[in-house]
């Protein structure tokens, strides 16, 4: 694994997390909308965060080995770029399917014949709690690539000598 693929990893990690961070604060800013232009009130949208391969692609492609004598033994090639494009993405953003709360106003123009209006089913503890966990994940994201950026400088370093 080269460190340019390290490096591919990490700034895929940071471009989900980033995504993801952008989607709770759009749950945060529509938590008090009733009403959206499709009439209905907001619904709290959820990010599905995948690795980039998919295994079984993975799977086959490694299982099979294809052999070359190198001066420092045999080396397998079929495992040079195991790690490329490998990463992290936003593979869909869905609604959550949490029930909208109902609450009784009949006085208000948006209530139904029964006299309920519905607020949004985003709950603000929890919008802030994945806000924090997502903001983790960025940080760990960030600091892997300083520590990669750190290797190639001191390999850099050492070469030089």
């Amino acid at each position: 694994m080269g460190f340019l693929s390290s490096l591919d990893i990490g700034h895929s990690g940071l471009s989900a997390q980033r995504l993801r961070m952008d989607i709770i604060s759009q749950n945060i800013a529509n938590q008090d909308s009733y009403n959206t232009a499709t009439g209905e009130p907001y619904c709290r949208q959820l990010t599905v965060i995948s690795e980039k391969k998919d295994f079984a692609g993975i799977l086959n492609k490694y299982t099979t080995r294809d052999e070359s004598t190198h001066r420092r033994g045999v080396y397998y090639r079929a495992n040079q770029d195991k790690y490329r494009m490998a990463g992290a993405e936003i593979t869909a953003v869905i609604n959550d399917t949490a029930p909208m709360t109902p609450v009784y106003d009949p006085t208000n123009p948006l209530a139904d014949e029964d006299g309920y209006i519905y607020h949004t089913n985003v709950d603000n503890t929890k919008e802030q709690t994945d806000l924090m966990a997502a903001q983790r994940a960025y940080e760990a994201n960030a600091s892997a690539i300083e520590v990669v950026k750190a290797m190639m400088t001191k390999a850099a370093d050492l070469r030089t000598r």
